[in-house]
């Protein structure tokens, strides 16, 4: 099956990745004409347009990351909202939509609940703030962790290649780190790995009921 882009037609089969030479305009034109569609995810940087349709799995890995965040959240006794989808934009640099967001520091300056109401979040850069957590899937090899410089998010989970990547934000780069900010007593990378394993021998409550006894016993 072959990926179709017209001006009337948007059709990319599971996996594809198609980059396409455009202009913020030519971004905003694609994203209106997508509207509130959660495939092909869509990005805008450098005068390029990107356009992705995920695989079956990347549905699934995306929920159970964002269930092991929520469960060491609440484990921790942290507020936190999150959001998904959402497409954060800076006019005439950059479009993305991160697979998952998290407010934890940040919460109380979340974007309004208008934004919510009307299906597809979108942050007011300069306005808004930024989320304190991203939670990236790459299985196609479409994500680049400097796509959030602009947004100064302070950290960003990637999964890729069945592992997890912890980035930070230091100064001005993203710095790869062995710990999380928000959960520094905390193995992330290798609770993330232990949930995935019972939830592919089994299923993802089986491993989220795992974390959670787990996180008990050691109280």
């Amino acid at each position: 099956m072959f990926a179709v882009v017209t001006p009337d037609t948007i059709h990319l089969p599971p996996g594809a990745v198609v980059r396409l030479p455009g202009s913020w305009q030519d971004y905003q034109a694609l994203n209106e004409q997508l509207g509130d569609r959660s495939s092909p995810r869509i990005k805008y940087r450098d005068g390029e347009i990107l356009l992705m349709a995920p695989l079956p799995e990347h549905g699934r890995k995306v929920s159970i990351i964002a269930d092991v965040v929520k469960v060491l959240l609440d484990h921790l006794g942290r507020e936190y909202e999150a959001f998904t989808p959402i497409t954060m934009e800076l006019p005439q640099e950059s479009g993305i939509e991160p697979d998952y967001c998290f407010y934890i520091e940040n919460w109380e300056a979340m974007p309004s609940a208008g934004y919510a109401n009307a299906g597809k979040d979108r942050i007011n850069w300069g306005v808004d703030s930024s989320p304190d957590l991203v939670v990236e899937i790459d299985i196609t090899s479409y994500t680049n962790v400097n796509d959030y410089l602009p947004y100064r998010v302070p950290e960003v989970w990637l999964f890729r290649k069945k592992q997890l990547v912890i980035y930070r934000l230091q100064g001005d780069v993203y710095t790869v780190e062995t710990s999380s900010r928000y959960f520094p007593n905390i193995n992330v990378s290798e609770v993330v790995t232990e949930c995935f394993k019972i939830a592919y021998e089994r299923n993802t409550s089986a491993a989220i009921r795992e974390l959670r006894r787990k996180l008990a016993s050691e109280n």
